[in-house]
């Protein structure tokens, strides 16, 4: 795979999710891959450094801060969104194993206790079609919110008609 096929070097596609924010150095997309079951969890988004890099131990400083940065921001979007119970963080890096694309990309799942599978990693949360919740539309507990600081000025992105609230 080379740069200019590669799925995560144009942030068009991602730059009209549901939710997204940029900084200087990645970008955040809570969107679904039409590839995944429908009502799987509601939420599901990647942080993707805007530079191509092979994995997250190519970053650079900069785009680590960045990628925290945006992690933040990202979980109280979903907190004031989807109300969470929980999260699971997810980077694959399998050079030429069941993964097309070789460019860095964080997974942040948000995680309900009324999930069938919530006991189980990332995978399951995303591609397994037996993890469906009773209801996908209903909030969590919001639980979530008890993990890390506010985001100190964080600006959180507006919300798209098809976004809610």
């Amino acid at each position: 795979m080379t740069e200019n096929d590669c799925v995560f070097c144009d942030l068009t596609q991602f730059r009209v999710a549901d939710v997204c924010i940029e900084n200087a150095f990645c970008l955040y997309a809570s969107t679904r891959d039409p590839r995944d079951p429908p009502d799987v969890l509601p939420g599901c988004g990647v942080i993707i450094p805007i530079a191509h890099r092979p994995s997250p131990f190519d970053l650079t400083a900069e785009e680590w801060a960045s990628t925290h940065e945006l992690l933040v921001k990202a979980k109280a979007a979903q907190d004031e969104r989807v109300a969470p119970d929980g999260y699971t963080l997810v980077w694959n890096c399998f050079p030429g194993i069941e993964q097309s694309t070789q460019h860095a990309h964080l997974h942040v799942i948000p995680r309900f206790d009324d999930e069938p599978l919530a006991d189980r990693g990332g995978r399951s949360a995303i591609k397994v079609r037996e993890n469906r919740r009773p209801d996908p539309s209903r909030r969590g507990s919001g639980r979530a919110r008890s993990f890390g600081r506010p985001a100190a000025n964080s600006q959180l992105p507006s919300l798209s008609a098809t976004g809610s609230e």
